[in-house]
């Protein structure tokens, strides 16, 4: 008999149904008090075996405790609230979607779910490259209502685990304000900051997980705990660099911010002929260039290979200029085009972001909306310890048009800090690699060939590690490329949070 997905979740939503463990439930029943059933062998229907089943969560019961709101399938609103980013995972179907207000119910939905066989997992802004953030069957915990973001007196900055970047910084410029975080505007700061937080101000001001100092956190038993340099040090340490969805569920997090300086934001276009060189001459730029700049080096794939220069100085006009004219003399090349805008650090971010002439509204369309932006792609990462051989990189992305080789400037504040100060182990690296294409469903599986083509290319030009927020379902050993020397550490405070894996996913820490 075939069972049809959407109505077994729909019965499994009002509670009346049983639900098998298995891979659905992220592969762990720990704490459910299963009770065994049968079920026929097939061809030998005299014949039964075991499985375990477990009661499903009770939602009613949830629904009724919980201050926000709880979606099931059959309810109006869940079509949208189930999905994240990346539309290649629109078949996921949860359970239930919590959209919780509070760590009060967080607690609830711990509570309510956890030993039922459902996977469990919170959602900040859904960006998620594997989906991850919206499990088949399971629960989520969508942090979203949670999005306030205040400056307090100190300097510090207290932002809700649900605020997108792009409220993050409206709020910051407001108080005169700034701290490092990413580009795209409807990233939301949880998952960013957990698992490290590179972007355009990051040679300056360190990565985003540098300046927490503090975070309240859910565990896996439902206890609210904040974590700190003196308070649970250790989950502290984690947080810091050892990804989303491990360890326990923050609701809030509060930031170290810096004075906000006028920006200066370029852009550079190269002739085709001349990528090799540029590629060349961009590594030991960037390698030798002072903190102030951030750059990035975007490589097209095609017939020949593309690449264009951008990025952002904590400077005017007249620091940055001869720092690019010295790039361009290296490569031997002019540029085709050559933008030098000053920016206030708002702007800075809205033209780094793509919507440098949108509201902030319009910088984050919502879902409430309908207008949010979402993407089908496939992406993997690399991290380059050093200047890697610019005519091979070339001959990687020869050819493979829809594809974008993405370098993004690493060093400076990064380098101050050992590689076990923090659990991100990548501080001594010259730059990440992103390799990311856009796809359809239908072409999924060509596409993530392709990606993991020039990924392996890569590393065989020297690059072995990779940015756990760039989650790759397919990378080698990916606990040592995520993590280097602090996975054995990471996982003893995985161990010691979440003992029974409650936030086990295929690549959690627990699974490394």
């Amino acid at each position: 008999m075939t069972i049809d997905r959407r109505a077994f979740l729909t019965a499994l939503g009002v509670g009346g149904a049983m639900a098998v463990t298995g891979a659905a439930a992220a592969g762990t029943t720990r704490g459910a008090g299963p009770v065994f059933g049968g079920r026929p062998v097939p061809g030998d229907p005299g014949r039964r075996v075991s499985v375990a089943v477990v009661e499903p969560p009770d939602w009613s019961a949830l629904k009724a405790r919980l201050d926000g709101r709880l979606l099931l399938p059959q309810d109006q609103g869940y079509g949208v609230a189930r999905l994240g980013y990346n539309e290649l995972y629109d078949d996921q179907l949860p359970a239930a979607v919590a959209r919780c207000t509070s760590a009060a119910d967080v607690q609830s939905c711990l509570d309510a779910a956890r030993g039922h066989g459902v996977p469990i997992t919170a959602r900040s802004g859904g960006h998620s490259y594997l989906g991850y953030s919206v499990p088949d069957g399971g629960l989520v915990m969508d942090l979203r209502p949670m999005a306030q973001v205040r400056v307090q007196p100190d300097g510090t900055v207290q932002v809700g685990a649900g605020a997108r970047l792009i409220e993050v910084y409206a709020a910051l410029a407001q108080a005169g304000r700034l701290m490092p975080a990413g580009s795209c505007p409807t990233v939301g700061v949880g998952g960013l900051a957990l698992g490290g937080g590179i972007g355009v101000l990051t040679r300056k001001y360190g990565l985003t997980c540098d300046r927490l100092v503090s975070a309240e956190v859910v565990t896996a038993d439902a206890r609210v705990l904040t974590a700190s340099e003196c308070s649970e040090p250790d989950l502290y340490w984690a947080l810091r660099g050892g990804g989303g969805g491990n360890f326990g569920v923050v609701t809030r997090f509060t930031f170290s911010t810096e004075p906000a300086p006028a920006l200066t934001v370029f852009s550079l276009r190269f002739p085709a002929a001349a990528t090799a060189s540029v590629i060349g001459a961009w590594q030991q730029w960037i390698a030798d260039a002072p903190p102030e700049l951030w750059s990035n080096c975007v490589v097209s794939g095609g017939t020949p290979p593309t690449c264009r220069v951008g990025g952002c100085h904590v400077g005017t006009a007249d620091g940055l200029n001869p720092l690019l004219d010295r790039l361009i003399a290296a490569a031997s090349t002019q540029p085709t085009s050559r933008s030098v805008q000053a920016k206030s650090y708002l702007d800075a971010m809205k033209y780094m972001a793509g919507c440098a002439n949108d509201t902030i509204a319009q910088c984050h369309p919502t879902f409430e909306g309908g207008r949010l932006p979402r993407s089908s792609f496939v992406a993997v990462s690399r991290v380059l310890p050093a200047p890697l051989d610019a005519q091979r990189m070339v001959q990687l992305m020869a050819g493979r048009t829809g594809m974008d080789l993405l370098l993004d400037s690493m060093g400076g504040a990064v380098a101050r800090l050992a590689p076990d100060a923090t659990a991100f182990p990548h501080r001594s690296a010259l730059a990440t690699a992103q390799i990311y294409a856009s796809t359809t469903p239908a072409g999924q599986a060509e596409a993530t060939a392709a990606v993991d083509a020039v990924r392996d290319g890569l590393e065989a030009l020297g690059a072995t590690g990779a940015y756990v927020n760039y989650i790759d379902a397919n990378l080698p050993d990916w606990g040592t490329a995520y993590y280097g020397g602090n996975l054995t550490r990471l996982k003893a405070v995985s161990q010691q949070y979440d003992p029974d894996e409650v936030f086990s996913f295929p690549q959690s820490v627990a699974r490394a």
